[in-house]
């Protein structure tokens, strides 16, 4: 929007039509900011990536791809996992190889997410035994049994 100044009142004019849009502007912004919940949102639309910006982008533009998780265990694992493996199996390898373990082990906890650290855990709970009740109507050696875990 080139607006074309050819005289001192088409300037004084658009100084003026500024200044009422900067106004306009604050008051949206003091109104957007107001509540707790809003500003808990802005905060959290910069890492999701979820801004009300024209592109799509968070605030931090390509930088909020960085952090566009859709849930809190993949981006633990992005965190812990190279942080477990540099403290422990690289714990004397130089800044090298733990620059690289870091990014190659980001890399592979992108694919670490809520729904397969789920069933990585149901996987591991359905080898743990569970202890059933002695049925109703069974008789004494069948408690027993069941008690003693054969059957």
């Amino acid at each position: 929007m080139d607006v074309v100044i050819m005289n001192v009142h088409d300037l004084k004019s658009e100084i003026t039509r500024l200044k009422i849009l900067k106004d306009v502007q604050e008051k949206a912004i003091g109104d957007h900011f107001k509540s707790p919940a809003a500003i808990f949102h802005t905060i959290t639309s910069i890492f999701k990536g979820s801004s009300p910006s024209s592109d799509g982008k968070g605030v931090l533009g390509d930088l909020g791809s960085i952090f566009g998780h859709p849930d809190m265990i993949s981006l633990l694992s992005r965190v812990v996992v190279p942080f477990i493996l540099n403290k422990t199996l690289f714990r004397k390898s130089n800044f090298i190889i733990k620059t690289i373990v870091s990014l190659v082990s980001q890399r592979a906890a992108s694919f670490i997410n809520e729904k397969s650290a789920m069933s990585v855990w149901d996987k591991i709970k359905s080898f743990i035994p569970t202890k059933k009740a002695p049925r109703k109507g069974a008789s004494k050696v069948d408690q027993k049994l069941l008690t003693a875990g054969i059957y």
